[in-house]
């Protein structure tokens, strides 16, 4: 394999794992082989590096199939970004290498952007409101053989066709300082005040409270939520040791428990790293007849109390807040 200085490297923050820690060179794109060719030679075979603590001979996999994915946004590109890792993720055989070009509203800009794309061509999706710029992008992929799509545009034509009324052709008008924006902004504080049983007094405040043993992904799915506008506290179980009973009172928020197999959390007790203290037991933390334990505990309070419980253990973040706000939305 030859040997790549920085310049020539992509870090392709799509591929990485979640929480894992990756060296640099996760992906290797050799620029020099990227002249602009036609659409049915764009897939290219790139090899993928997994870090891991022991590099050596064997930490290099087979060689998988790559393709580049160009996102043109004159906004954040997070519509964008959840459109194209959406149907990325229908397709096995290939990776996206996720290129993201945020708040491109000029023919200037434009012209950069597609200096880059012309190195690496591959699929562009566009979400732009100029009809103008929309347009150039168009023409600028008919000349390079490369397919486009604007991914708003049909959505905007269906409104239209609806309402009777055209749009209004507004550069992210859905990221305005409105009601919704700052009650967002109040959720996201009170959900950082509330984490990890901190403020137990306050918890009748929230919209809602996650329980369960350490490493249910309690915190990453408030922050979620939170970033719904949902006030969520979490407060973890402790095996032998009774929840607030300022939460057995709480009449206000809707109360889910966590739960998950003794493998998926023995699994992940063993790849992180917890801050010890002279009293913590490593062993014990990841011992699965432990964690066992502190699973039927946790279990019998959410029994006890009638609240609904939530197996994480094949779920996402974004699946499991929306298990919880299905809940919410029930009433319970």
């Amino acid at each position: 394999m030859p040997v790549y200085d920085a310049g020539t490297l992509y870090i392709v923050p799509a591929l990485v794992p979640s929480g894992s820690a990756l060296s640099l060179g996760t992906a290797i794109v050799d620029k020099s082989a990227s002249d602009t060719v036609p659409l049915e030679r764009c897939r290219k075979t790139f090899t993928f590096l997994h870090s891991s603590p022991q590099i050596g001979k064997n930490s290099v996999n087979k060689p998988q199939s790559f393709f580049h994915l160009h996102m043109i946004s004159d906004a954040t590109g997070e519509t964008l970004l959840a459109a194209g890792r959406a149907a990325a993720a229908q397709y096995n055989s290939a990776r996206a290498i996720e290129h993201i070009y945020p708040l491109i509203r000029t023919e200037r800009q434009l012209m950069k952007v597609f200096d880059d794309i012309e190195e690496e061509p591959g699929i562009v999706l566009y979400t732009v409101v100029d009809q103008a710029l929309a347009r150039r992008i168009d023409e600028r992929c008919a000349a390079l053989g490369l397919p486009c799509v604007s991914v708003l545009e049909p959505v905007l034509l269906v409104f239209q066709s609806y309402l009777g009324a055209p749009a209004g052709r507004r550069v992210g008008a859905q990221h305005v300082l409105d009601a919704d924006y700052f009650r967002r902004i109040e959720a996201l504080n009170f959900t950082m005040e509330h984490d990890d049983g901190q403020l137990p007094d306050e918890v009748d405040q929230a919209d809602i409270v996650l329980i369960g043993i350490s490493r249910t992904s309690k915190t990453p799915t408030s922050i979620y939520l939170a970033n719904r506008g949902i006030k969520t506290a979490n407060i973890p179980i402790v095996l032998g040791v009774p929840v607030p009973q300022s939460l057995v009172e709480a009449t206000r928020p809707l109360v889910v428990g966590l739960v998950a197999t003794v493998e998926r959390i023995s699994h992940v007790r063993q790849n992180r790293v917890l801050g010890s203290t002279m009293s913590f037991d490593a062993a014990d933390y990841a011992d699965r007849a432990v964690i066992a334990e502190e699973l039927a505990y946790a279990r019998q309070i959410c029994t006890r109390h009638n609240w609904p419980m939530i197996d994480v253990s094949r779920r996402s973040i974004e699946e499991t807040a929306a298990a919880i706000l299905a809940l919410r939305g029930k009433g319970r």
